[in-house]
């Protein structure tokens, strides 16, 4: 399932419109909360990480602005899981995202303001 468009504060993936952050991962979309909004902890992920099988690599979208701070010792917990995480601007994960999907085991967190 590709992101068919990506403008600020909106999404579609599969046709469906969606104005809150989203996880993508086999072919489902779900909300995505962080437990302290512009600070990414691992657990945010926790519903990326419950997958069975896991993803290859997790494509982070910090927002438009990039203004989602994510922690190297996320970025290393992930990779301690055999998890290549790809850190982006919301805009430039979108495409990443795309690029991945269908060779690899790609998901993505997607931050859709700011």
């Amino acid at each position: 399932m590709k992101i068919e468009s990506y403008h600020f504060g909106e999404i579609v993936i599969g046709g469906k419109e969606y104005r809150n952050d989203v996880m993508i991962y086999r072919g489902q979309v779900v909300g995505w909360w962080r437990a302290e909004g512009h600070h990414l902890q691992l657990r945010d992920l926790n519903w990326l990480l419950e997958q069975e099988p896991s993803p290859e690599v997790i494509v982070l979208g910090k927002g438009r602005y990039g203004l989602v701070a994510v922690p190297d010792e996320v970025v290393q917990a992930l990779a301690g899981r055999g998890i290549e995480v790809l850190v982006r601007n919301t805009k430039d994960a979108c495409e990443a995202y795309n690029e991945l999907v269908g060779s690899r085991r790609v998901a993505a967190a997607l931050h859709l303001t700011c």
